[in-house]
């Protein structure tokens, strides 16, 4: 697993010179995305960035640790009893739900510290953040506060969707309920409206598929670098006969003799179970001595059968690799013959790999 930290630092730069004048963060959740959160945040920091989200405390944790002067956000709220963490971190909260917001208020209030939060307003994904009547409610109580507002968010359902109706009506719900926060700076964009909703962009983006090569936009080109390549080593080249079967539950008969290529990787390293090929459909394509080679067969845990028939007899030998990300064939190309999303592709690759880093 080959990661190219200059393209993510690149693709920062880019995000940020189309988000001005909104400031740009950038968005290492889940493990940078599946790429390594510390090398992820450091090339980052290196390009420029100054402040980053996370989900979770332990994340926080990890990532103060490489950026030691950020701002920290925590997506996923404060944890019941945790408050005490996030001081120590000095991480900041986004704040989802009135309990939340007490707890937060009450904690401030003993320490006697103005300790900064973020509050999250649901305007449609109906996932974690305040009811809109809950927000309008505590925009009139902001002055009783023990802690101080530091941001107030959205999040966008159908961004990847630019023409969709919910992304008109998501921007002016969070316009109107922004301004009932009067200096604090507000924001809405992910990648996609980023990209293609500058009426979304409002103080702060938060780009997160995007900084990591993946499709944010549903339709159009791609314009972010590739950042991860996977290649994958060969361990048997094997002959098949017409007829003969390949893989789990016999799913894929062959329809001539074939030639194998095995490597070793699998569902086992986040490449999708459903990635692979049957008699119904077409799996996804691997680079093999420079040609796209099908899948044959469903992905195992550990292992995937590559149709390498079509190949000069000896281009393929044992020791050799075959490329499931890199060449022209990226996450969203691979995500698509699974029938998931490239975020998916990125979040679940395993701790198998041996993974390298280059530039940044």
């Amino acid at each position: 697993m080959t990661v190219d930290l200059g393209a993510l630092a690149a693709n920062y730069r880019e995000l940020v010179r189309r988000a001005a004048p909104a400031g740009c963060t950038a968005v290492v959740k889940a493990d940078g995305y599946g790429i390594g959160l510390e090398p992820a945040a450091a090339a980052l920091a290196k390009a420029g960035c100054d402040t980053f989200f996370v989900a979770l405390l332990d994340e926080a944790r990890r990532l103060r640790a490489v950026v030691p002067a950020a701002t920290i956000y925590v997506l996923n709220g404060l944890h019941h009893g945790t408050a005490a963490g996030f001081r120590e971190l000095a991480a900041q909260p986004v704040l989802g739900s009135m309990p939340e917001i007490e707890e937060w208020d009450v904690f401030a209030r003993e320490a006697k510290i103005r300790l900064p939060a973020a509050f999250h307003i649901d305007t449609g994904m109906r996932r974690h953040g305040l009811a809109p009547a809950d927000a309008e409610a505590l925009a009139k109580g902001l002055k009783l506060l023990h802690f101080s507002p530091s941001l107030v968010m959205s999040h966008m359902a159908c961004a990847d969707e630019p023409d969709h109706p919910m992304n008109a009506r998501q921007i002016t719900d969070f316009r109107a309920l922004a301004a009932r926060f009067p200096g604090v700076p507000a924001s809405l964009a992910n990648s996609a409206a980023l990209l293609a909703l500058p009426d979304a962009r409002f103080d702060l983006v938060r780009p997160g598929i995007a900084l990591y090569g993946g499709r944010a936009l549903l339709k159009g080109d791609n314009p972010m670098r590739p950042v991860v390549r996977l290649d994958l080593r060969v361990i048997q080249v094997r002959e098949a006969n017409k007829g003969d079967t390949v893989g789990y539950s016999a799913a894929q008969t062959l329809g001539r003799p074939t030639r194998i290529a095995v490597v070793s990787a699998g569902y086992g390293d986040g490449i999708p179970r459903a990635s692979g090929s049957s008699n119904r459909q077409k799996g996804a394509d691997a680079i093999v001595a420079g040609r796209r080679c099908p899948i044959l067969g469903r992905v195992s845990m550990d292992l995937i059968s590559i149709d390498v028939t079509d190949l000069p007899v000896g281009a393929v030998k044992r020791g050799d690799v075959a490329t499931l990300l890199g060449e022209g064939i990226n996450v969203d190309d691979l995500a698509e013959s699974a029938g998931t999303v490239g975020y998916e592709i990125l979040t679940r690759l395993g701790r198998r790999y041996h993974r390298h880093y280059v530039g940044g």
